[in-house]
């Protein structure tokens, strides 16, 4: 039988979803690694208190890592790495990733912009037949993205979420939600970008 997935402490799943997120509030963080709010609250004063994330209050507030929350994030992120033993597994999914990441960028393009009697311009979204032609050919990059994700997610089950969130942004998109796409913080493309983020992190990759 293989090795079951090696499975992230709470801590540094908070953690870590701020360094792949960014600076962001109490609920984005929350759906970000997919525990309940005052669970995620919980951690974050707990890591405030260590000194590795910080709070700035009002409306437009939120957590973000201090430098020496992201110094800790790598460390930690690179030893579950080595310690559950998946970085050729880790690395052979973002070789996968990489290959289709271009086509993503091209369908996020193709989704915002449109020929219109020759011309391109903007995509209004009132053309419902372009919208559903672009949104089939999303539902076959995400047949194969899918398999990235399960790729990943055999190996540290903190992936699964990405997997889930990705599930999750095309199905409302396809329902007619179509901030879903690239708009909206929980779109396709968002979600796609924070894994990307997080690959780039865990592997300890700098992004150029």
């Amino acid at each position: 039988m293989p090795n079951p997935a090696h499975a992230t402490g709470t801590d540094l799943l908070v953690l870590h979803a701020l360094r792949c997120v960014g600076f962001a509030g109490l609920a984005r963080v929350s759906e970000a690694v997919g525990l309940p709010e005052p669970d995620v609250e919980s951690e974050l004063i707990d890591l405030a208190v260590a000194g590795l994330v910080t709070r700035v209050p009002g409306d437009f507030g939120g957590w973000g890592l201090t430098e020496a929350g992201r110094a800790a994030d790598a460390e930690r992120i690179r030893d579950e790495l080595d310690t559950a033993g998946v970085r050729t597994a880790v690395t052979r999914a973002y070789e996968d990733f990489l290959v289709l990441n271009p086509e993503l960028l091209d369908l996020c393009t193709a989704w915002q912009m449109r020929s219109v009697d020759g011309v391109i311009a903007p995509n209004d979204h009132t053309d419902p037949g372009y919208d559903s032609r672009v949104l089939e050919r999303f539902a076959d990059f995400h047949r194969r993205a899918d398999a990235v994700c399960a790729e990943l997610s055999a190996a540290l089950l903190r992936f699964q979420r990405y997997r889930d969130r990705l599930a999750d942004a095309l199905a409302r998109a396809r329902s007619g939600a179509l901030d879903y796409v690239v708009d909206d913080m929980g779109s396709y493309h968002t979600v796609w970008f924070q894994l990307h983020e997080d690959l780039l992190a865990t592997l300890g990759i700098p992004r150029h």
